[in-house]
């Protein structure tokens, strides 16, 4: 899929909301600069719980940064979990500037630095993926394409296709590729086969509830849940309904 179709100055200007925002790690967790191409490196913060613990890859919302989930990973560590976020280019500590086409492919590369990042360093618990809201596309195609490396797939606050968030941020309709687009991140939903936990706000106001409830429907998975947390929007979805959330994690991890 050609994603730089989508890279239209207007639309990556209304999408994306880079913060160069960045402070030290907090005790325990380290930082990493991952290059994804030349003169363009991706940064990273992992937040380790122990080494036999899951490992969760988690890419971010358009207008958050790594050191955002600071005090968050101590909720995923508390539940066992090791915590490794990716920012975007041009985020925090990223070089580059942000793109449709350059999220995607960058998460790859981000993946087998993932990998050989546990490896090296003897963790040795199952792998995860989690996209909240636009890290939702950077997940799924992990998803879709690392199936016996991935245990499963977590989506927060996400959306089925690009094209159907573009729709719900700005109407950005009217282009002629855009119908074959959404029929090709459809077939790629479909081809995700791995236990996958959706989780949604029933009052999101950004991406609606109907958007977890679509990707829940088409999402190829035999495994899945989709849980709507009551009363949430799309920023305080962890914290109106943080205990169904943790919960929901901690039992989709552990499954054997």
């Amino acid at each position: 899929m050609d994603y730089s179709l989508l890279d239209q100055p207007h639309i990556l200007r209304f999408v994306f909301y880079p913060r160069k925002d960045w402070t030290s790690p907090p005790p325990g967790a380290t930082d990493h600069q991952i290059p994804v191409e030349k003169d363009v490196s991706i940064g990273a913060r992992f937040y380790p719980a122990s080494k036999n613990a899951p490992s969760l890859l988690y890419f971010h919302g358009n207008g958050e940064v790594v050191y955002d989930h600071d005090e968050i990973a101590t909720l995923y560590n508390r539940i066992g979990v090791n915590l490794f976020v990716a920012d975007y280019r041009g985020y925090g500590r990223s070089t580059g500037a942000p793109s449709f086409a350059g999220m995607v492919g960058d998460s790859h590369v981000i993946f087998k630095y993932f990998q050989d990042t546990l490896k090296s360093n003897c963790y040795n618990g199952s792998l995860f993926v989690m996209g909240r809201s636009l890290g939702s596309l950077s997940a799924t195609e992990l998803a879709a394409n690392y199936s016996k490396e991935l245990k499963g797939l977590i989506v927060e606050s996400g959306f089925a296709s690009a094209v159907r968030l573009l729709t719900y941020l700005g109407g950005f309709m009217g282009f002629p590729f855009l119908e074959e687009f959404e029929k090709l991140t459809m077939d790629r939903i479909r081809s995700i086969i791995i236990p996958a936990l959706i989780i949604h706000g029933e009052w999101d106001e950004i991406i609606p509830f109907e958007q977890g409830e679509i990707l829940y429907q088409n999402i190829g998975s035999k495994e899945k849940r989709l849980l709507p947390i009551p009363n949430a929007g799309h920023n305080d979805i962890l914290f109106t309904g943080m205990q169904q959330y943790f919960s929901a994690i901690a039992e989709f991890v552990s499954k054997p």
